[in-house]
């Protein structure tokens, strides 16, 4: 049997989650002696300047010893950020006007700078 028809026929369930350029899949796969374990893959889109693409995978795998401390860590991690910033997202990549807090002051301050040096003009002068 080839590897082909053994990767094949150790895959016994898979989903798969399309977020814009990322894909991830997890699949549950068969080990050699018939237990299963997870794999999760993560494929991100590249284009290059001629049109053309490629996508570069990473991969981990996930055995049954792991999954309580795993799902609880996921867990712990998941809720963390929802409680510290909301389920809104906030990303330079979705709001192309998005600054950070910082910018925000930097610019409020440049604007009132400019505006405090502003010296007014009386046409009669001229």
């Amino acid at each position: 049997m080839g590897d082909y028809e053994y990767s094949e026929q150790e895959e016994i369930f898979s989903q798969v989650l399309r977020a814009g350029r990322r894909t991830y899949f997890f699949d549950v796969r068969s080990t050699k002696a018939g237990d299963y374990y997870l794999t999760v893959t993560e494929s991100k889109k590249f284009t290059h300047d001629d049109g053309s693409f490629h996508y570069k995978k990473h991969k981990i795998y996930l055995y049954k010893e792991d999954f309580n401390e795993f799902n609880e860590m996921l867990a712990k991690a998941t809720d963390y950020i929802i409680n510290e910033k909301g389920e809104e997202v906030i990303s330079e990549r979705h709001q192309k006007d998005y600054q950070k807090p910082s910018e925000v002051t930097a610019t409020e301050d440049t604007e009132t700078k400019s505006s405090d040096s502003f010296t007014d003009v009386s046409f009669d002068d001229i």
